[in-house]
C-alpha cells in the first residue's frame, strides 16, 4: 500500500529501529518518496486523499508500480494514478537511465506531434507520461542528443581493434508526409583490452556501398585501426567498402545471416536437418578439419538438395575465413556473437516505438542503447583473453599462417 502523506517522522523512525530493519536507509527513501508523491497528487486533485471537498477537481485511481534505482538500492514505488489526466513526478523521470529517457523522449515527441498510433497512445498511458510538456520533452532530448553525439564522435583510441562486426537494422520513419525505411548502421569491435566496444552508429537512406563506405571512412578517421577480421552479412557494396577502407583485413560472412539465406533453398521440413548439418562446420577443432567438414557437408547435401550444395560450395571462402585464427577465438565468436545479442536489445526498444517521428529520434534512442551497452561491457569481464588476442595479432607477423593472398576471405584495396 502506498503511504499517506501525513507521516510522523519520529514515530516512523522509532518503529523501524524497533523492528531492526536491515534496509533502514532504503525504507526511509521509499517512505519519504511515497509521501512526496502523495502530497503532489493531492495538490493536483485539489484535496487530500479521501477528503470530501467542494474544491476537489480530480480523484485518485489506484497506483502504478515503478522500480527506482537509488544509491540506497532499488526502491519499489507506487505512483498515484488519477481518474483524469496523469501524474508522474519529474524528479523520478530525470533519474531514469539514458536508454529509457530516450525511449520516453521519442514516444512523447511522437505523441505531442500528433503522429502516434493507438499502440503508442497505450504506451504513453502505461508510462504515465501524458502530462509531459513540450518544453520538458525538448530539454530531455537536448541532454540526450549531446550525450549520444559525444559517444558517436569520440576518438577510437582503445585499438588495435582486431575483430569488427558490422550490421544494419531497418527502421521506419516519417518523412515528407509518408513512412519510409531507413537503415541504422552499427559497428562493434574487440579492443586492445579484449573487451567489446561499440564503435559507431549512422542512419542512411539506403544500405548500399556508398553508405557503408562513408560510415567506415568515418570510423577510420576517428582511429579505427589494426583490424584483422570483419564479420558481416554480404550486403550489396559492403564487402567492397570493407576492402577499400580496411585493406588487408579478412572478411567473414556472418553464419547466422548466411544460414537464413541457405535455408530458403530447401523445403521447410528439411530446414532443421540442414541447419544442424551446416553448424557442424563451425564446431571442428582445427582449420584442416573445418575445411574437410565443409566439403563433407556439401557432399551430404548434393544427393537430396543440389541447390543447397551449390549454394554452400559457392560460399566457401566467405564462410571459412575464421579458420585462420586460433580455435579459442572462433569458438568464442560463434558461441557468443555480440552483434546478434546487441541487435535483439536494439529491437526490443525500437519495436516499442514502431514508427519514428524523424531520423534524430532514431539516433537518440539507438545511440543511447549503444552507449549504455558499451558502459556495461567496459565493466564486464574480457570477451577475449589478452594472450589469445596476442596470438591473433602475431599470426601474420611471425609467419604462423600462410600469406594473406592464400587465405580465404582476405580483402585488398
Amino acid at each position: 500500500m502506498a503511504v499517506n502523506d501525513s507521516v510522523d517522522p519520529a514515530a516512523w523512525l522509532a518503529e523501524q529501529i524497533q523492528a531492526q530493519d536491515p534496509d533502514l536507509l532504503r525504507s526511509m527513501v521509499k517512505t519519504m518518496a511515497q509521501a512526496l508523491m502523495s502530497a503532489e497528487a493531492d495538490n493536483l486533485c485539489g484535496a487530500s486523499y479521501g477528503e470530501r471537498s467542494s474544491e476537489r477537481t480530480n480523484s485518485r485511481n489506484g497506483y502504478r508500480k515503478r522500480e527506482w534505482d537509488t544509491r540506497a538500492g532499488t526502491v519499489e514505488l507506487e505512483i498515484p494514478k488519477l481518474r483524469q489526466g496523469s501524474y508522474f513526478p519529474n524528479w523520478l523521470l530525470e533519474r531514469r537511465r539514458r536508454a529509457e529517457q530516450a525511449l520516453i523522449s521519442v514516444v512523447a515527441t511522437s505523441y505531442l506531434l500528433g503522429v502516434s498510433t493507438r499502440r503508442v497512445d497505450k504506451l504513453v498511458e502505461q508510462l504515465g507520461i501524458g502530462g509531459i510538456s513540450q518544453s520538458q520533452v525538448s530539454a530531455m532530448a537536448k541532454v540526450l542528443d549531446e550525450q549520444v553525439e559525444a559517444f558517436r564522435t569520440r576518438a577510437l583510441d582503445a585499438g588495435p581493434y582486431t575483430f569488427v562486426w558490422l550490421d544494419a537494422l531497418t527502421q521506419k520513419v516519417r518523412e515528407g508526409g509518408r513512412t519510409v525505411n531507413v537503415h541504422a548502421l552499427v559497428a562493434t569491435a574487440v579492443n586492445a583490452n579484449g573487451q567489446r566496444e561499440i564503435l559507431g552508429l549512422e542512419v542512411t537512406s539506403r544500405e548500399d556501398g556508398a553508405g557503408w563506405l562513408a560510415f567506415l571512412r568515418g570510423l577510420v578517421a576517428r582511429g579505427l585501426s589494426g583490424v584483422q577480421l570483419v564479420i558481416s552479412d554480404a550486403h550489396l557494396g559492403l564487402v567492397e567498402a570493407i576492402g577499400a577502407t580496411l585493406p588487408g583485413a579478412s572478411w567473414q560472412r556472418c553464419r547466422t545471416h548466411y544460414l537464413r539465406n541457405l535455408l530458403t533453398t530447401v523445403p521447410k521440413s528439411a530446414q532443421p536437418w540442414v541447419a544442424t548439418l551446416v553448424r557442424t562446420i563451425f564446431d571442428q577443432p582445427t582449420a584442416e578439419q573445418v575445411r574437410t567438414q565443409h566439403a563433407w557437408v556439401i557432399d551430404a547435401l548434393a544427393a537430396k538438395y543440389p541447390a543447397a550444395a551449390d549454394h554452400l560450395d559457392g560460399a566457401r571462402d566467405d564462410l571459412l575465413a575464421f579458420a585462420q585464427f586460433p580455435r579459442e577465438i572462433w569458438k568464442q565468436i560463434w558461441s557468443n556473437n555480440p552483434q546478434e545479442r546487441l541487435n535483439k536489445e536494439i529491437r526490443r526498444r525500437t519495436d516499442v516505438v514502431g514508427i519514428f517521428p524523424d531520423r534524430a529520434a532514431i539516433i537518440r534512442l539507438v545511440g543511447a542503447v549503444l552507449a549504455e551497452q558499451t558502459d556495461e561491457w567496459t565493466e564486464a569481464r574480457r570477451y577475449i583473453g589478452l594472450d589469445i588476442l596476442a596470438k591473433a595479432r602475431l599470426r601474420v607477423i611471425c609467419g604462423d599462417t600462410p600469406n594473406q593472398e592464400q587465405l580465404p576471405g582476405t580483402l585488398t584495396a
